[in-house]
């Protein structure tokens, strides 16, 4: 079949005629071809498959035996609706087609429903991690940096599988490539949670995604590093080339972009009070996205880069917490979001061998309680993410950062961070919106992402420290992914 039948196809179409691939003849040569072939290497084939998906552990658990066509209902529950600041009774969950198509007084729902009890449990929506790398996670950044990427990706399709296991249904990936990924998670070929999809970091030369050494500059026209080659990151410099990065990254598929607009903790040779990209060039990315519908996001901790950003037309701001009341205020009067994680250099944090990272590290923690306690005393919108980052093993601890948060307020103040208001930062891609449907929530018209908990969220978040314990249903789409009620 040709690049033009191929796709199209890919894009949801019919084949065409143009070449006669689609040609009612050519197509039948091409179904008695298949089918022979099918008859005899389809048990050879299929074994193969499964095994090889098996041995990366990449093979759906036991699932609940779901009817086709008929509507499924989770009764006996209390529910957070990832808005209200109260757990709610007195009514169930109808799924159908993959959406909460209604929330019918309890033992009101339809007679021929497929029945989960969810046996007095507290039911969430489905967690957001709004700073995610879903390729990047969990290799260390050696690896990350040096290893064949065909290695990267089958790590990461590993752990989008824990992923979704651990409640986190939808993450949105700020920097890496992981447009394959999401294909293969969309497409059930593995599973792993929805993706948000921001491709290559842009950066800067010398900025946060510039991870070249010293000994490889001066740069020439047209050298790309390894992690430019495989779609880590983006280096461009003046409105031109930044344009392009963008542009390619949309071409790809990217439901937003991400600049690096300030130093950063894991980079050695970006100090945190740096500002980065001057504000024609984020606002060459800026307009670029806005044609598309979308819009930008961007690394930064100091204030004079969060002011620069968010002056450029920058929506959402990763980390921040270097923060002064200024930018806390303009953040707020901007309407922008600010997408803020725990750091708090504990037995979490991404490790750091180097002594300049480990000061940097130490840095950012220290702002990281003012920087809470200012983003909520000036209503700023906040969502949750972690970024946690080249960092095998580390992933585990997604939950706990979110517990963490209690720390700086009450428990469903926090989970609300994770689900109804990261829902409302991922609804800012608009057309580019992968899914098209609203997220984070229980209501009616949603996506059927739910989870039921052993735990009680109004008190607190302990539960998220062991989500393979305390997890008893994970729901995606309204299929059911594990359950254990």
């Amino acid at each position: 079949m040709c690049m033009t039948c191929c796709e199209t196809i890919e894009q949801g179409g019919a084949a065409i005629d143009c070449c006669l691939c689609g040609a009612p003849q050519t197509q039948a040569a091409f179904a008695r071809i298949e089918a022979d072939i099918s008859r005899r290497q389809f048990l050879g084939g299929s074994a193969a498959v499964v095994g090889m998906f098996a041995g990366f552990g990449l093979a759906p658990g036991k699932l609940r035996a779901q009817t086709p066509g008929r509507p499924t209902l989770l009764t006996n529950l209390r529910f957070f609706d990832g808005t209200t600041l109260s757990m709610q009774t007195g009514r169930d969950i109808l799924v159908e087609d993959g959406r909460i198509s209604a929330l019918p007084a309890t033992g009101t729902g339809p007679q021929d429903a497929d029945v989960i009890d969810c046996g007095g449990r507290a039911v969430t929506p489905g967690l957001i991690d709004c700073h995610w790398h879903a390729t990047l996670v969990s290799v260390s950044q050696v690896a990350a940096l040096t290893q064949d990427i065909a290695f990267i990706h089958l790590v990461a399709g590993q752990e989008a599988g824990a992923t979704l296991m651990r409640g986190f249904t939808t993450v949105r990936d700020t920097g890496g490539p992981a447009f394959g990924l999401k294909m293969a998670t969309d497409r059930g070929v593995v599973t792993g949670p929805r993706i948000f999809p921001s491709g290559a970091m842009i950066s800067q030369t010398s900025g946060h995604g510039d991870f070249r050494l010293l000994n490889t500059l001066p740069r020439g026209d047209g050298d790309f590093d390894y992690t430019e080659s495989t779609g880590v990151a983006a280096i461009a410099d003046g409105e031109a080339e930044v344009l392009r990065r963008t542009r390619e990254q949309l071409m790809k598929g990217a439901s937003q972009i991400k600049i690096m607009a300030g130093g950063g903790v894991t980079s050695l040779y970006d100090p945190l009070d740096t500002a980065q990209f001057l504000e024609e060039e984020m606002r060459a990315a800026v307009r670029a996205a806005a044609d598309w519908g979308t819009y930008v996001c961007s690394h930064v901790y100091n204030p004079q880069g969060i002011q620069r950003a968010l002056r450029a037309g920058v929506k959402s701001i990763e980390h921040g917490q270097l923060a002064d009341i200024d930018s806390v205020r303009m953040m707020r009067e901007e309407g922008a979001w600010w997408s803020i994680q725990p750091f708090l250099q504990d037995e979490d944090s991404n490790p750091r061998s180097n002594p300049i990272q480990q000061a940097k590290a130490e840095e950012v923690a220290r702002g990281t309680v003012r920087a809470f306690e200012m983003g909520r005393s000036e209503g700023v919108n906040m969502a949750f993410g972690t970024d946690i980052l080249m960092n095998p093993g580390a992933s585990q601890s997604q939950g706990r950062q979110l517990a963490k948060l209690t720390r700086f307020m009450p428990p469903l103040e926090a989970l609300r961070m994770a689900t109804g208001n990261a829902g409302d930062l991922l609804a800012m891609s608009g057309p580019r919106d992968p899914y098209q449907g609203r997220l984070g929530v229980i209501a009616e018209g949603a996506h059927a992402d739910i989870l039921v908990w052993d735990g009680d969220p109004e008190t607190d978040l302990d539960f998220l420290d062991d989500p393979t314990s305390n997890l008893r249903l994970v729901m995606k789409g309204g299929r059911v992914f594990k359950e254990t009620l």
